[in-house]
């Protein structure tokens, strides 16, 4: 069982005068008991069970899986490699020097 931590979303902010998509991606979270299998709906459930005496639970034997999931964004043809390195903070390091090749060579 997983819970979704943050709901995906795109808002834009100003930034050095332009305006910058900031992109929140979807996290989906499971939590799972090492020792026992178990897993947890929530953090808080995860913590009341390391807290609880009754249990042998320990913080080290909960295992914390994200998956992230990043909408597309559609850029549009009108973004040139310029506008990418302002983005540089929320494009794949891969994708900005694939882009890069790809103009030279056009």
């Amino acid at each position: 069982m997983s819970f979704i931590e943050t709901e995906a979303s795109v808002r834009y902010e100003i930034i050095n005068g332009q305006r910058v998509p900031v992109i929140t991606p979807k996290c989906e979270v499971t939590l799972t008991n090492t020792e026992t299998g178990k897993e947890y709906m929530s953090d808080a459930e995860a913590l009341a069970d390391v807290q609880n005496a009754s249990t042998p639970t320990k913080a080290e034997h909960i295992r914390r899986d994200v998956n992230v999931t990043v909408e597309e964004i559609n850029i549009g043809a009108a973004l040139n490699i310029s506008d990418w390195r302002m983005f540089k903070n929320l494009v794949n390091c891969d994708t900005l020097a694939y882009l890069q090749v790809w103009q030279t060579c056009s």
